[in-house]
């Protein structure tokens, strides 16, 4: 059974009152919000929709923005795709952030009107924030295309990546642990060369303890005799069916 989209295993008492009462349209909320985004960090969980609301604050209250409370949401929000948590913040956010332009040359052609000017960032908007976003994004849409080899080199790119993620604890194991469980919908079994690029690991030890550990996966010969493969157990995602239900 899926959870409510609005409820939270770990979510505290106060957290719960302030979401469940008008304080949560109160702007001084908004320190208890940002707290509780470093808590999620530290404790490796993860609360869209308290998030979402503290965005939601930063909206209306644009002269409250955190900057690095809202690159953490972000980073957090990368750690259970593929829940569309990490499109629901970028929505929040200032439009001169978004990394794709809402209205392109090739729709207003086709509508016959004319393109309209993009948000710019002015003087006052920062242009390390507006990088910072659109560098998540780009992470995001790694991810949620599988391209989990290519999400890695990008990461591994440029050092702004690792500083946009160091508040969250585990970033690069929790994003293994999500590649995994979407792997495991998908696969019986998968070379372990290929499942190595896709986790970021080096070497059949290192993957096999983390599929041994996390997933309870096996590494065997290949019955090619080239190289070694991941065994997936059967679940109700990955067997094979004789028709589509």
């Amino acid at each position: 059974m899926v959870a409510s989209f609005d409820k939270c295993e770990t979510r505290p008492a106060h957290i719960d009152a302030i979401l469940n009462g008008l304080d949560r349209y109160n702007p001084e909320t908004t320190t208890v919000f940002q707290d509780y985004v470093a808590q999620q960090c530290e404790d490796r969980t993860f609360d869209c929709y308290a998030n979402l609301a503290l965005l939601k604050l930063y909206q209306f209250n644009p002269h409250l923005l955190q900057p690095e409370t809202v690159t953490n949401i972000l980073a957090k929000a990368l750690t259970v795709f593929p829940s569309p948590s990490f499109s629901l913040c970028l929505a929040l956010l200032p439009a001169y952030t978004q990394p794709f332009p809402a209205t392109t040359s090739s729709s207003a052609s086709t509508s016959g009107s004319q393109p309209q000017p993009q948000p710019q960032p002015t003087p006052g908007h920062h242009t390390d924030f507006v990088e910072s976003v659109q560098k998540l994004a780009r992470l995001s849409t790694l991810l949620e295309s599988a391209q989990y080899a290519q999400f890695w080199a990008t990461f591994d790119s440029d050092d702004l990546y690792a500083d946009l993620v160091a508040d969250a604890a585990g970033f690069e194991e929790l994003v293994r642990i999500r590649i995994a469980v979407e792997v495991g919908k998908s696969f019986r079994e998968i070379r372990a060369e290929v499942l190595e690029k896709w986790l970021d690991l080096r070497g059949k030890e290192a993957l096999q303890k983390f599929v041994g550990d996390v997933c309870a996966w096996q590494v065997v010969p290949a019955e090619d005799g080239n190289g070694f493969v991941v065994k997936v157990p059967r679940n109700k995602e990955n067997e094979a069916r004789s028709e589509v239900k």
